[in-house]
């Protein structure tokens, strides 16, 4: 057993942080002392491990408390996106340090901000939240799904890209103009009634993600064309913006 100033000392975590997470019943101490003090086994210590896991995610709290509180939580999986999630992060820090190597030998500023994109991380990361279930909208279309075929799955992902194609059909227009905004909405009404209730919020913040470079954006444009997730993103954000 291991007191909160011990957990503290082998963590890393402050003692203030460790009694904010009994007091929201996150990581309840295994015991008390007969004065009262907290007292931590190893099998809390591996909870702290998976909360912490989690932490670096950048899940809420309340999501990993949900989550580490499973009867099925996985802790394998949790450690695989672990992994590539900071393995991402590894190349994101090795690429900015390369351009600052770059622009310290050559002695001049370069315009390349391609080392800043961030845009592969904040898309697994979210495709890590997704895959626990932690958001309403997950959860709200694994009862939708519920049932469905493969064959429907499919039918209901190519009526999703056929709405991109059109948005292609028309990406060297105004993107604040009518047919791109009745694109935005028949895209928001389709996420509704297939897969989850797409408020405005929710739908600009996938309009962000189509267009923040990673998978979503290749998919989107190999359907509509180059910069259709672009076109598609912008016409979002006008049809978000509108009362």
């Amino acid at each position: 057993m291991k007191t909160v100033h011990e957990v503290s000392a082998l963590t890393g975590v402050s003692i203030r942080t460790l009694r904010y997470y009994d007091r929201i019943g996150l990581l309840c101490p295994t015991t008390h002392t007969e004065a009262g003090y907290r007292l931590y086994d190893d099998a809390a210590l591996e909870r702290l491990q998976q909360i912490l896991l989690f932490r670096a995610l950048e899940f809420p709290l309340k999501d990993i408390k949900e989550i580490v509180s499973r009867p099925d939580f996985d802790r394998s999986k949790a450690l695989a996106q672990q992994i590539q999630l900071l393995t991402l992060k590894k190349q994101h820090i090795e690429n900015l340090i390369d351009l600052a190597t770059g622009i310290k030998a050559m002695g001049v500023n370069t315009l390349d901000f391609t080392a800043f994109d961030t845009s592969k991380i904040d898309e697994y990361a979210a495709q890590a939240k997704a895959s626990w279930g932690a958001t309403p909208e997950y959860r709200e279309y694994e009862q939708k799904s519920k049932g469905r075929t493969k064959a429907q799955e499919r039918l209901i992902a190519a009526g999703m890209m056929d709405i991109f194609r059109a948005f292609g059909e028309i990406k060297e227009t105004d993107p604040a103009a009518e047919p791109a905004q009745a694109l935005a909405k028949r895209l928001q009404d389709y996420i509704t009634e297939h897969m989850y209730t797409c408020s405005k919020p929710v739908l600009n913040s996938l309009g962000r993600m189509y267009a923040a470079g990673g998978d979503f954006t290749k998919n989107i444009d190999d359907y509509g064309g180059e910069g259709t997730a672009v076109f598609a993103s912008r016409a979002i954000e006008v049809y978000c913006g509108k009362e």
